[in-house]
């Protein structure tokens, strides 16, 4: 597997991108890292870890695109990004997937113009797994690259997800949930409404409107929503997770016979937080791009890289790509008879 690594993207960016890539180079001999951007700040990074640094090739790329900058403006402007020459390399067939903790526009932007969507999808969104208490993972999508789409968009994203559940589960048939106000079919507004049309009227495995609360309790599988609203959600999960901490953490300090007792849950605590940290899941997932694209959070450390990293290199392998455009077809043309064009 080969992926090119965004170096400058994301907020502590060369040094933990670095520091993650080269833990990757290590563990994974077999394949390619190239990190792209600024080349004597990477080469600075690298002279930490001189053995891993002898597996990694540096590409360069002038400029950067900064997280508070216009995505498609900035790519315009400021022409040969670390981003942009990133998704390039996938285009030319030089690596097979990309990766950046950097603007997540930019990395949308940049993905979608330079490699492409596969055929039959007309926009790509972002996937992301989401802990729950039911034991498992129920895997969120769109959290941010189309805010305002189409129930068709919807509907191939829910179809795009259930590929990806597949890909990196045992489960055959993965239920779909549509975010709504409630769970009666009613519910919700226009584009919930005509979306849970084409989701019912569909072979999917639908299993109707579901609330964002549903999201953690295991409900379905797969929930779907549109871009503004997924990340949203996203966010405040990010918020709740860490307030919920804080509230820990002050409380035990205010009493001696809870940190003592916290001492012998220990090993729990830790399971539970390598459950549900971000940096276990590395990052999420573009689905409906010509390629594999990571996207991580802005403030991925180096074990969200090197995690990032292996998640790249597993959808590689397990040619997501093609179940997907399959997936398309068959649900555009059910009977399985060709039709003009095909």
């Amino acid at each position: 597997m080969r992926i090119a690594v965004d170096a400058m993207g994301g907020d502590e960016a060369p040094r933990v991108v670095v520091e993650g890539a080269a833990q990757a180079a290590e563990e994974f001999p077999d394949d390619e890292i190239v990190l792209v951007g600024d080349i004597e700040q990477i080469k600075e990074h690298l002279g930490r870890a001189p053995e891993a640094g002898q597996r990694l090739r540096i590409e360069h790329a002038n400029a950067v695109v900064d997280m508070g900058e216009l995505p498609v403006e900035a790519l315009r402007r400021k022409g040969d990004t670390s981003i942009w020459r990133c998704a390039e390399l996938a285009k030319e067939g030089t690596v097979d997937a990309i990766l950046s903790a950097g603007n997540t526009g930019a990395a949308v932007a940049a993905a979608t113009l330079a490699m492409g969507t596969l055929e039959g999808i007309r926009k790509p969104g972002i996937a992301a797994p989401f802990p729950t208490n039911a034991g498992g993972e129920c895997v969120v999508i769109d959290l941010g690259a189309n805010i305002k789409p189409k129930p068709e968009h919807l509907l191939h994203y829910g179809l795009m997800a259930v590929e990806y559940v597949k890909a990196i589960t045992s489960k055959s048939n993965p239920s779909i949930g549509l975010l709504s106000i409630g769970a009666e079919d009613a519910k919700g507004n226009e584009l919930v409404k005509e979306t849970h049309a084409l989701f019912k009227a569909s072979d999917l495995n639908f299993a109707g409107n579901v609330e964002g609360r549903d999201v953690f309790h295991g409900a379905a599988d797969v929930v779907v929503c549109d871009g503004f609203t997924g990340n949203v959600m996203l966010k405040v999960a990010e918020g709740v997770a860490e307030a919920i901490a804080g509230t820990f953490r002050a409380a035990l300090r205010r009493n001696l016979m809870a940190r003592i007792g916290a001492a012998f849950c220990r090993k729990t605590f830790r399971e539970v937080y390598a459950e549900c940290s971000s940096s276990a899941y590395g990052g999420a997932q573009l689905l409906g791009v010509n390629g594999i694209c990571i996207i991580a959070h802005g403030s991925s450390d180096a074990e969200a890289i090197y995690n990032a990293i292996r998640v790249g290199a597993d959808l590689s392998k397990k040619n997501i790509n093609r179940h997907i455009t399959q997936a398309v077809q068959a649900l555009s043309n059910p009977s399985g008879v060709k039709t003009a064009g095909t």
